[in-house]
């Protein structure tokens, strides 16, 4: 059933938990995924605007807000990539104060993981305690990787997700919208933007509003903040290193 509006709070059937061990997943508890033009908003099918504006208000509101771009966004495979990750940095430039913290590669980190260099799928929690995350949108990660992270991050913190999803979005998620390409992605800019400013929330006039984390700021001269339209196209993949088009699974 398709809603025209969010759903009640007690009607909401995925929610920032922490769920507790092994929780039941989306799709045993009934949330299925959306058609084209259709978000998902805490386990419900709703208009996909109506889900992009909840999005902004998470991120407008909640402590430590957080972008994590995965490797689809962060490396220059073609010119469709580099043109999505400038769209995501047009999203970040509507957040004041939001973090920008990278998942690279899917490769388990041992024996540590640190929370301001890098979040990773397979214990994405790490990063979300360390940093005191209260919401995030996942964006160009493949959907295995983003199934796995959104399922951990529900387990184990309070944490309210999104995912903006070039395939058929996310279940897992409390906020999911599908089809993203770099003209949806500006649209989501624009959304931001606007439920921004009904907010009365202002930007800074420098434009630098992307907080560093505490090592993004040791290796930036101490730097606290950048503008994210200044800052630097996505730079070439690592050297051999293929990645598969979206939908297909990396090896």
């Amino acid at each position: 059933m398709l809603l025209q509006g969010l759903p009640a709070e007690k009607e909401r059937i995925i929610v920032p938990g922490p769920a507790g061990f092994m929780p039941p997943s989306a799709a045993q508890l009934g949330v299925a995924l959306p058609p084209s033009g259709v978000g998902i908003a805490y386990g419900h099918h709703v208009p996909e605007d109506i889900a992009i504006a909840e999005i902004a208000r998470q991120m407008l509101t909640k402590p430590n807000a957080t972008i994590f771009p995965g490797p689809m966004v962060l490396w220059a495979w073609n010119e469709h990539a580099v043109e999505k990750a400038m769209a995501v940095l047009e999203i970040a430039a509507q957040i004041p104060n939001v973090l920008i913290i990278p998942m690279p590669d899917y490769r388990p980190k041992y024996p540590k993981v640190d929370p301001e260099e890098v979040i990773n799928p397979n214990h994405p929690n790490l990063t979300i305690w360390g940093n005191k995350i209260e919401a995030c949108i996942f964006v160009g990660v493949h959907c295995h990787y983003a199934n796995l992270t959104l399922k951990m991050i529900r387990a184990g913190t309070n944490c309210c997700t999104a995912a903006l999803c070039a395939e058929q979005g996310h279940e897992d998620a409390m906020l999911s919208v599908h089809d993203m390409d770099a003209a949806k992605l500006r649209k989501v800019a624009q959304i931001f933007k606007r439920v921004r400013e009904q907010m009365g929330i202002k930007l800074p006039a420098d434009g630098k509003n992307v907080r560093y984390t505490g090592l993004q700021s040791r290796v930036n001269g101490n730097e606290t903040h950048i503008n994210p339209l200044a800052a630097l196209k996505p730079g070439a993949p690592p050297a051999g290193v293929h990645m598969p088009s979206e939908g297909q699974m990396p090896h």
